[in-house]
């Protein structure tokens, strides 16, 4: 009789199966104490696409509030002043293809608090990762800035990217935020928190 053989990549699978079907049954079957731990494995394999969306705001212990998530709407920069608004807006760019636009935007914010004496090893950083034509995660710039900004970095001041940084938050202000706004996670995201609040 022929036996059965399964890759290591089915037998995750399979045991990521049971885990769901564990994690269903002992959501009634465990003591009160456990029963957060329980309750989220289980909703992690009922709707995996959150799975993401709880890890963030559980590993910063982050309570969101409806107040906080109607402020985003108010500008970009209340959007980017919160770090749950961060989080939420960096996805709905993944989701887009275009998140070195947040990525590039974070990383001039954390360049700009650099101690001189490390200025020099970030500015070439940023520049390879998002300004240079053969990046990686090319940021949407015109030539001429493009070779501005090099120059800027090669010689590298706290200030070496604000043009670029700039024009990076323009572009999101007026292309991704507006579509963000009306985008399915957002408005799924308020509706839940004020649906909680109303409760």
């Amino acid at each position: 009789m022929p036996g059965f053989f399964f890759s290591h990549n089915d037998m995750t699978e399979l045991n990521g199966k049971e885990d769901c079907k564990l994690a269903k049954g002992k959501v009634h079957k465990k003591k009160q104490k456990a029963f957060g731990a329980d309750l989220k494995s289980y909703l992690k394999c009922m709707v995996p696409h959150i799975e993401s969306g709880i890890k963030t705001s559980s590993s910063r212990n982050v309570m969101l509030s409806a107040e906080e998530v109607i402020q985003w709407s108010q500008s970009l920069e209340k959007l980017l002043a919160s770090q749950s608004g961060q989080g939420v807006f960096r996805e709905f760019l993944k989701s887009e293809f275009s998140e070195e636009n947040i990525e590039f935007w974070l990383a001039c914010e954390d360049y700009k608090k650099t101690k001189s004496d490390h200025l020099h090893g970030k500015a070439e950083r940023i520049y390879e990762e998002f300004v240079q034509s053969d990046a990686i995660k090319q940021i949407n710039i015109d030539y001429q800035m493009r070779e501005a900004t090099a120059k800027k970095a090669q010689d590298p001041t706290h200030t070496s990217f604000d043009e670029a940084q700039k024009t990076v938050y323009i572009l999101m202000e007026r292309d991704s935020y507006p579509r963000f706004l009306k985008s399915k996670s957002y408005l799924n995201l308020l509706n839940q928190l004020q649906t909680n609040t109303s409760k």
